[in-house]
C-alpha cells in the first residue's frame, strides 16, 4: 500500500515530459549497425530528426532489411519499386541505388521525407505532421485540406509516428510518471512465488504461470494497457528514463548487447530500491531481483499512447 501511495505522490510532484526540439537517440534504441546512419540522415532537414526517422523505420520494417510486404514494399524502409525509382538515392556513394541495402534505403527515407516537407511547407500547421500526412495520404490531399486531412488512417499514422518518436528519443527532461504504474505493480506482487514457464502468459491451461514478458504484459493489461508479447518490443512502449530517474512501475530491460534494443532478452517491473519483480528463468519463481547487473540495458516508462503506437507485427 505504501508503494501505491508513493507512486501517486511522485506522480503529483513531477511535471514536464520529453522536451521538443532536435531529438538525440535513446541509448540502444536503434540497432548499432544502423545508428550512425539514422543519426546522420535524421538531421537532413528541419522537418525530421533522428528519433522520428527511427520511428518510421521501426514502424515500417522493425529494422528488418529483408522484409517484403503484401503490397510489395521492400527492405528496411519499405519502398514500393515505383516510389523507389523516383525517390531512391545512392546513399553510400557506391554507384548504385539498392532498395535492399540499408545504406541506400535509410538515406532515401530521410530524403523522401524532406522532399515531402518541401511540398507542404506553405500548408498551415506543424510542418512535420503535414509531412507525415503527405507520406501517408499524398501531398495533394494535405495541400487541399490545409493540413492533416480528415482521414482516420492518416490522422492515426501521424499520431502513431509522433508517439513512437518519443520512444526513440533520449529524454531532455524528467519523464512524466505513469498513472497506471501502481496497478501493474500490484498485479505483479500477487504473482510472487509463481513458477516460471517459458512462453507463459498466465492462462488457466498454463497453470497461471508466466515468462518474463508474459508477466509484464499481463500486469499492464490489468490497467488497460496492451503491450506486445516480447520484451524487445515492449522497450518501445514509452520514453526511457535514466537509471537515477527510475520510478516504480517502469519496465527494466536486460541484454547481452547493450547497443541494440532488438537483442533484449529479459524484462522486469521496477519496484524501487534497485529491485524489480521478474520471472527469471526455468526452475525459478517470480521474485524480487536486483537490477544493477552488467547486462542492464535500460528502462521504459510505459504510456497508453506509446503502447497503442506500436506496430502489431515487427
Amino acid at each position: 500500500m505504501l508503494l501505491v501511495v508513493g507512486v501517486y505522490v511522485v506522480a503529483g510532484n513531477l511535471v514536464n515530459g520529453v522536451g521538443g526540439g532536435t531529438k538525440a537517440l535513446a541509448k540502444g534504441s536503434v540497432p548499432g549497425v544502423y545508428q550512425a546512419l539514422v543519426q546522420k540522415w535524421g538531421n537532413l532537414c528541419s522537418a525530421i530528426n533522428p528519433a522520428l526517422l527511427a520511428a518510421q523505420l521501426y514502424q515500417e520494417s522493425g529494422w528488418n532489411p529483408d522484409v517484403t510486404s503484401h503490397a510489395d514494399a521492400r527492405g528496411i524502409a519499405q519502398f514500393i519499386p515505383s516510389t523507389w525509382a523516383t525517390h531512391g538515392i545512392d546513399g553510400d556513394g557506391d554507384g548504385d541505388r539498392d532498395i535492399w541495402d540499408p545504406n541506400d534505403a535509410i538515406p532515401s527515407a530521410a530524403s523522401y521525407d524532406c522532399e515531402l516537407a518541401k511540398y507542404v511547407k506553405d500548408v498551415p500547421g506543424d510542418v512535420t505532421n503535414n509531412m507525415l500526412a503527405a507520406y501517408n495520404a499524398g501531398a495533394y490531399r494535405v495541400i487541399r485540406a490545409g493540413g492533416v486531412p480528415a482521414i482516420s488512417e492518416t490522422q492515426n499514422y501521424v499520431k502513431r509516428i509522433r508517439t513512437l518518436e518519443e520512444s526513440f528519443a533520449a529524454p531532455v527532461s524528467r519523464v512524466d510518471p505513469s498513472k497506471q504504474a501502481a496497478g501493474a505493480i500490484y498485479y505483479a506482487q500477487k504473482k510472487l512465488g509463481t513458477p516460471y514457464l517459458w512462453g507463459g502468459t498466465g492462462t488457466a491451461e498454463q497453470g497461471g504461470r508466466f515468462d518474463c514478458s508474459g508477466l509484464t504484459q499481463a500486469a499492464y493489461e490489468t490497467v488497460g494497457i496492451t503491450l506486445p508479447r516480447v520484451a524487445n518490443d515492449q522497450y518501445n512502449a514509452g520514453p526511457h528514463p535514466a537509471r537515477d530517474e527510475l520510478l516504480p512501475g517502469d519496465l527494466v530491460f536486460f541484454s547481452d548487447d547493450l547497443t541494440n534494443s532488438r537483442a533484449i532478452r529479459h524484462v522486469g517491473i521496477y519496484v524501487g530500491g534497485g529491485y524489480m519483480i521478474d520471472a527469471p528463468r526455468t526452475g525459478a519463481v517470480i521474485r524480487f531481483d536486483p537490477i544493477d547487473t552488467p547486462d542492464y540495458f535500460g528502462a521504459t516508462r510505459v504510456t497508453e499512447d506509446g503502447a497503442k503506437a506500436l506496430p502489431t507485427t515487427v
